[in-house]
């Protein structure tokens, strides 16, 4: 049994070294997005508690992060928690929180962030989040604020049309001040005025998501507009190397043509 695993796992090497072999000289995405779904289900299969889902979620994120720096990707936005999920029980939320404190504490000191310069920032609307977590937040944003060659992006509390609905409210809070006219609105206008609006690509060009549904939930609606959608049938703690590179192969093969 242990000279099968450690052919399996020496097969699974060499897969990766091919894989890696393909998209390395190819066009790598700018702007990678990923719906981190399926973490409630893997702890179900394993008859464990919801919130060990996300502790094993949380921690594939660390690697996913070594992933695309290692790639060269600049830009990751990541949908962690909707503002539909604070209807989960009170326990799960709780757990979800705690779990999210407890990274954003470690990005604080994370040797990576600060050596390949990645800026951090929450979207959504971060008002819902427990005013401890916000603070906290506010420190790790503000010590990655001067950073600029990679960005990292939690959407937390997020929802796609709250995010166009608050951009909206800006722009009439403008109009009504005088301070822009309301024939000056355009689409460039507007996507100033979005969550993703610090970010020198704000539309992904790659979206995946985890754990074999096939929609995006409200995930980034406005700028995803033109973006090569990925669907792996993988919950997201199990969450590979290769499948990064699967979908990135996946990427360079789509012809993008954006309507023309």
């Amino acid at each position: 049994m242990f000279k099968a695993l450690l052919s399996t796992v020496g097969a699974y090497k060499l897969y990766e070294k091919w894989l890696w072999r393909q998209v390395k000289n190819g066009v790598k995405p700018e702007h990678i997005a990923i719906i981190l779904d399926g973490n409630r289900r893997w702890a179900s299969d394993k008859a464990l508690n919801p919130w060990a889902g996300h502790e094993k979620g949380a921690e594939k994120v660390e690697k996913l992060i070594d992933w695309c720096l290692k790639l060269g990707v600049k830009s990751i936005t990541l949908y962690v928690f909707s503002t539909e999920n604070f209807q989960r029980s009170q326990g799960e939320v709780e757990e979800i929180m705690r779990i999210a404190s407890e990274n954003f504490r470690k990005i604080l000191v994370d040797e990576r962030i600060h050596k390949d310069r990645v800026r951090v920032k929450v979207i959504g609307r971060v008002n819902l989040l427990p005013k401890d977590m916000q603070q906290l937040i506010v420190d790790v944003e503000n010590v990655t604020q001067n950073y600029g060659e990679h960005f990292l992006n939690f959407a937390f509390a997020y929802g796609g049309r709250a995010e166009i609905v608050d951009a909206a409210k800006k722009i009439a809070e403008e109009v009504h001040a005088g301070r822009m006219k309301p024939e000056k609105v355009d689409e460039k206008t507007f996507e100033k005025y979005l969550y993703t609006s610090h970010l020198p690509k704000q539309d992904p060009d790659l979206i995946i998501r985890t754990s074999g549904e096939e929609r995006l939930s409200g995930f980034l609606l406005w700028q995803s507009a033109y973006s090569e959608l990925c669907f792996l049938d993988v919950f997201w703690p199990d969450f590979r190397l290769i499948d990064l590179l699967r979908a990135v192969r996946t990427f360079q093969n789509r012809k993008r043509r954006f309507g023309a």
